[in-house]
């Protein structure tokens, strides 16, 4: 067992190591840290801390002050009161037990007076004439093993001279302190053995290095004259260069720098652009006013009234629901025949229909809500549709519905090949995109004209499987978004303009700016692309605020706003402002991030959209309910 030093008996020595009082840095580069009284290993306990997350516990833990690092266990230890007690008072140089008095009487038992009789009569024992055997066996074996090399002594240690700086913190603006920028002119080069009037043989040139060196351009030669022998001092002639010597060293002295240039110490933060406060960007959601209850399910979609008073949500609980936003109150209840996999309200204000997928079903609802002429409108303009002489056969085949679906508001039904995903609305309100994900289909994308209750499938073959479209709001144009890309078709020309590319691994939603010259992006890599179309087809800014997939994304239409809604259960606003001025880059700066959905199967937000006039965002979540943030 190694020796351990008295002062150690003061303290609770720590028995669950056992390997003693010796140096902890032996087992840096192993698992284990000693071994315990059963002969055990203790192993390290995993210790992952980085520098940032030391610096996050000193901030937050209040006890970080009293933690220690056992090296004997390799654990954090927490000390107690009195621990904490004890340490200071051997810091101020104190005895450790508070009870101890140091001021104690002295009990004087052998005083100055000369005793008749000794204070104690006991004789002296016979070790102490005697040398004792058992130290005389220690010193031997401390000698045998200095001789064999076993025990070495100490090496001295090595003082080395300490230096510093005496004009470290000299002031540049002083007077002494601008010699340190002075920079002295250069010395002449000391002469050499070659520069001698009688110089040693072997500095003296052959006729051949004679020739080399005439040959050769002045700035090229090694020395500047030719080396030459004379008798005596006397015989030595004039220097043919000493004008020319002269006039080189004055030009050194001339063109000397007289000052010491210093770089130029750029304050990191000063490079990147200073953005504006939260609260002067203001209006924009910051808390959560409704929720509306009712799904039993998760709500996949959500979508508003262009007015801006009703609120449409459709559920995997095969219903589709429309509130009145304001009252929470659920005014109507339609069962499908499926789970919903989105919604859309028409955004033309002459309209009232909302376009409702479920599997390969897409059906058109007049959910009879607000303006009874615009209601009574809508279903005179579905029902005054002739059919042609020529029927073209239509890869989606149009119905009318009967009966308790058409009490319910339903008006059309259209049976796709495939299970729609998607559907989105063109902004006159009189074409409807829908989305049909597979691929290694061509039949991905279609395009219905509602007036004309025609269908066109406008791609011949598709690049990857589509995730999303969306109509651009001015411009003839439709954005169709695949697992990595973007790519922007021209209606029109019927040709491909633009090719995005988003730099993430699966493209889950997209949303277009009102002015039509930017476009957002989320994915499932936790990442949000904002694409200038102007600028570039790279993202001009990727914002990484949320730790899970991004499912919904959405512009307002009036206020300089865009929302992200995300599988972690926020909802995160951000300012963005585009310029009228082609020359200034769009403004993003993250406002706010909203919570209050519960993560249900590891779902959280699914969708989110704008209110169409007010700052307000609406949030559909795998919790079943919708909220609103005002």
């Amino acid at each position: 067992m190694p020796f351990r030093p008295a002062f150690s008996r003061c303290f609770s020595w720590d028995i669950r190591n056992t390997v003693g009082n010796i140096p902890m840095e032996w087992y840096k580069d192993y698992p284990h840290i000693g071994y315990d009284l059963d002969g055990k290993k203790i192993f390290k306990p995993i210790r992952n801390k980085d520098e940032l997350d030391e610096f996050l516990d000193k901030m937050e833990n209040p006890d970080y002050w009293r933690t220690i690092h056992d090296k004997m266990t390799g654990t954090d230890v927490c000390l107690s009161d009195e621990q904490v007690d004890l340490v200071h008072r051997l810091q101020q140089g104190k005895f450790g037990d508070v009870n101890f008095n140091e001021y104690e009487p002295a009990i004087d038992f052998f005083s100055n007076e000369v005793m008749i009789h000794p204070v104690t009569n006991r004789p002296a024992d016979k070790r102490s004439f005697i040398p004792s055997l058992i130290e005389k066996e220690k010193v031997g074996k401390l000698v045998h093993a200095i001789k064999m090399g076993w025990i070495k002594p100490r090496r001295p240690k090595e003082t080395a001279p300490q230096y510093y700086d005496l004009w470290a913190k000299e002031d540049p603006n002083a007077i002494l302190g601008r010699h340190k920028m002075h920079i002295p002119a250069p010395k002449m080069r000391l002469p050499g053995h070659e520069e001698s009037y009688n110089p040693p043989p072997e500095y003296l040139l052959t006729d051949e290095e004679r020739q080399v060196w005439e040959q050769q351009d002045p700035d090229e030669r090694k020395l500047s004259f030719l080396p030459q022998k004379y008798l005596s001092l006397r015989a030595v002639p004039a220097f043919s260069r000493f004008i020319q010597e002269r006039f080189e060293r004055c030009l050194d002295l001339y063109l000397c720098p007289r000052q010491r240039k210093m770089r130029v110490n750029v304050n990191p933060e000063d490079l990147i652009p200073k953005l504006p406060r939260p609260r002067d960007l203001q209006p924009f959601p910051t808390l959560q006013s409704l929720v509306y209850h009712g799904h039993s399910s998760l709500i996949r979609s959500i979508s508003i009234s262009p007015s801006g008073q009703w609120l449409v949500s459709g559920s995997d609980d095969c219903t589709v629901r429309f509130w009145e936003v304001c009252t929470t109150r659920c005014l109507k209840t339609m069962e499908v025949g499926g789970p919903v996999k989105s919604v859309a309200w028409n955004p033309a204000p002459s309209i009232s229909l909302v376009a409702v997928s479920y599997g390969e079903n897409v059906i058109l609802v007049n959910p009879g809500l607000g303006d009874r002429l615009i209601c009574s409108a809508t279903d005179q303009l579905i029902s005054s549709y002739e059919e042609p002489e020529e029927v073209k056969d239509q890869q989606v085949q149009w119905a009318v519905p009967e009966g308790k679906a058409q009490e319910q508001g339903q008006r059309l039904i259209l049976t796709h090949p495939k299970a729609v995903k998607q559907v989105s609305w063109h902004g006159r309100g009189d074409y409807l995109a829908c989305v049909m994900p597979d691929d290694g289909s061509s039949l991905q994308v279609v395009i219905h004209q509602v007036s004309r209750r025609r269908t066109q499938n406008p791609f011949h073959r598709n690049k990857g499987a589509v995730q999303c479209v969306s109509f651009h709001p001015s411009r003839p144009y439709f954005l169709v978004a695949t697992q990595r890309y973007v790519r922007v078709y021209n209606l029109i020309k019927q040709e491909l303009t633009k090719k995005l590319m988003a730099n993430c691994k699966w493209i889950s939603s997209m949303a277009v700016h009102p002015g039509g010259d930017n476009v957002i992006c989320g994915s499932y890599d936790c990442r949000l692309a904002w694409f200038d179309l102007d600028l570039s087809t790279k993202p001009y800014k990727v914002l990484r605020h949320h730790k899970k997939a991004l499912r919904g994304v959405a512009y307002h239409k009036h206020y300089p706003l865009f929302a992200s809604g995300s599988d972690d259960g926020t909802v995160i606003v951000c300012h963005g402002m585009v310029y009228n001025d082609l020359l200034q880059n769009p403004l993003i700066v993250p406002v706010k991030v909203l919570k209050g959905h519960i993560i249900t199967h590891d779902l959280g937000v699914l969708d989110v959209a704008f209110h169409p006039t007010q700052p307000w965002v609406f949030s559909s979540g795998a919790d079943g309910t919708v909220r609103l943030f005002t």
